[in-house]
């Protein structure tokens, strides 16, 4: 009998998955996060806290890939032609989210090709205006929209962009006619905004908030359905406007085929290092608010943004030749 159970616990250890004696023992080298922006910006430096925090966990280097380029293509392609053993990350932002629905001949599918490890937080955007506009207030925004009708122009930074789309969902709800100029990038969107080569942008709050702040910009309605903490005395557009809601957002992602077990590993402890009050606070600074979401939290808010950008996208026409 003592046989048998010896051979019954012998067979159970050798029909152990490689997947599960992967987990058992990782990380045992460097894993590799990239990126679809710019070092210095909002996904580097998220991404480089979760890189010295899970350090401390696992006295392993997560190395901070910065691949910018077509709105984080660039980084996708690069993440599915990694091997998927648990040591290549990719950030998801609502960026490259947006633009895989507009970019043409695109080689990977978001929702089928990366599976989910955690959701970070969610930023807003802010509608900005050049002051010398005679509207004080969204509200006066809104009724000078409808005097004349495509007279008023707001810039983003680029068709079908996130800050496109803010005001395709503004104009929809409205029933207004503003017309859109697109940019190669939100900065210069912002810069004409200053200029009054275009009246107003949508922005994301740490591009635009130095810009608030000295004045040279009126920030007349964050795009989220609550106000943001870093401009308590600015509305939410959904105040005037009931049921807008649009957000920039940052996320963690593996590729397709990454062992389930690793994936559950790295998404409780992305989740755990987000919740600390070190890193929430840092992210707080940059206007991001923290979610701190599982693997299904991201899951289910995966679905719900392509959901409701994809009908955004098809009512703006937005396509990027």
């Amino acid at each position: 009998m003592q046989a048998i159970r010896i051979l019954t616990a012998a067979l159970a250890a050798a029909l152990l998955t490689p997947a599960v004696q992967a987990a058992d023992k990782y990380p045992d080298k460097p894993v590799r996060l990239i990126i679809g922006s710019a070092p210095g910006s909002g996904p580097d430096i998220i991404s480089r806290l979760v890189s010295d925090r899970l350090y401390d966990v696992w006295n392993q280097r997560i190395v901070v890939d910065s691949r910018p380029g077509a709105a984080g293509a660039i980084s996708a392609d690069l993440s599915l032609r990694a091997n998927p053993d648990g040591y290549t990350w990719m950030m998801l932002t609502s960026q490259l989210f947006v633009a895989s629905q507009v970019l043409p001949n695109l080689k990977f599918d978001l929702q089928k090709d990366f599976h989910s490890i955690a959701l970070i937080g969610t930023v807003p955007f802010v509608l900005i205006a050049n002051p010398q506009l005679p509207a004080k207030s969204l509200k006066d925004l809104i009724e000078l929209a409808k005097k004349s009708p495509g007279k008023l122009r707001y810039g983003s930074a680029g068709t079908g962009a996130s800050e496109h789309l803010s005001g395709v969902l503004l104009t929809q709800l409205t029933n207004t006619n503003m017309l859109h100029v697109p940019y190669k990038g939100v900065a210069q969107a912002i810069i004409d905004t200053i200029a009054n080569e275009v009246q107003f942008t949508y922005a994301v709050l740490p591009a635009s908030l130095p810009h608030i702040k000295s004045g040279r910009v009126r920030a007349l309605g964050v795009t989220p359905p609550k106000r943001a903490p870093l401009l308590p005395d600015v509305p939410a557009i959904s105040e005037v406007v009931p049921g807008y809601a649009m957000y920039g957002w940052y996320s963690i992602v593996a590729p397709k085929g990454t062992p389930t077990p690793i994936l559950n590993q790295v998404s409780a402890e992305v989740v755990k290092a987000a919740k600390e009050p070190a890193f929430a606070e840092r992210l707080k600074g940059l206007g991001i608010e923290v979610v701190a979401g599982d693997r299904k939290v991201l899951d289910d808010w995966r679905a719900g943004e392509h959901k409701r950008i994809s009908e955004l996208v098809k009512v703006s026409g937005a396509k990027v030749k």
